[in-house]
């Protein structure tokens, strides 16, 4: 009879514990410095005030004509979204290629930084920004997207590239291989499912943020969510709700499956 040897359960780090712990310090903090007003939120007042304001979002709009503006409105969405994810893979690749090392220390280093800048101001700022030389319309929130993504994609992208195993590239290159040939058959194809999948998912998130960087005028569905609210059309703007609920759900669904299948090869 064989005795199956006894696993000994591995103990929490103390670095672990420690920031476990400062975790729960600061969500306790949290609770206490903020002036959460829980009992106004479930009072009758509040419930009712509530309710009757979405009894307004009852009987969506479904004229035809309508209906019309609405697809149009989710096909700009849509673009934008798409758009501005395709141009920051693009640039978020070229990005990390200093980002990883390959042009030595000082190129990592400042190239990291200004990932860092791009991908810490939000879609929001970027659009304000941008709406002022670009004007009104798609094409600043577009390069909203586009900024803020690079700047996201470019620090997944060179963690990527950094994290590879580097045995196959370094045989290309002792063989005689260019550097640059020997990153496009050794070195991309090693991470190309997995800068896939980032792409992917960003676009899923640029999906919503398309919707709402129409609010501040930047085109597509959240402008005309904002138009129709402003005016208190409130069955204009429950269609407006539903097309952004299917768009992000359909995207979701298709990204999802890609992600899928890119991983399970």
């Amino acid at each position: 009879m064989q005795h199956r040897p006894s696993t000994v359960p591995s103990r929490i780090k103390p670095a672990t514990l420690l920031f476990l712990l400062g975790l729960l310090t600061l969500i306790c903090a949290s609770f206490y410095s903020l002036a959460l007003q829980w009992s106004a939120l479930f009072t009758a007042d509040a419930a009712r005030s509530s309710i009757e304001f979405l009894r307004g979002f009852a009987a969506p709009e479904l004229a035809w004509p309508f209906l019309i503006k609405v697809a149009q409105g989710t096909l700009e969405t849509l673009s934008m979204s798409a758009l501005g994810t395709g141009i920051a893979s693009i640039c978020g690749l070229t990005l990390a290629l200093p980002a990883s090392g390959r042009f030595g220390p000082a190129a990592r280093l400042a190239m990291r930084l200004t990932l860092n800048i791009l991908r810490s101001i939000p879609e929001l700022i970027w659009a304000l920004i941008l709406l002022i030389s670009a004007g009104l319309g798609p094409f600043a929130g577009t390069l909203a997207l586009a900024v803020h993504t690079t700047g996201v994609l470019g620090r997944l992208f060179a963690d990527a590239l950094e994290n590879m195993p580097p045995a196959p590239e370094v045989i290309l290159r002792i063989n005689g291989a260019k550097p640059m040939a020997a990153f496009f058959y050794a070195a991309l194809p090693q991470i190309l499912p997995q800068l896939m999948s980032y792409t992917l998912y960003r676009w899923e998130n640029n999906i919503r943020a398309a919707a709402i960087l129409g609010i501040i005028g930047a085109g597509g569905l959240g402008q005309m969510l904002k138009y129709h609210l402003s005016l208190f059309q409130m069955q204009q703007a429950a269609s407006v709700i539903i097309a952004m609920l299917v768009l992000i759900s359909l995207v979701d669904g298709i990204s999802f499956w890609l992600r899928r299948r890119l991983t399970s090869q």
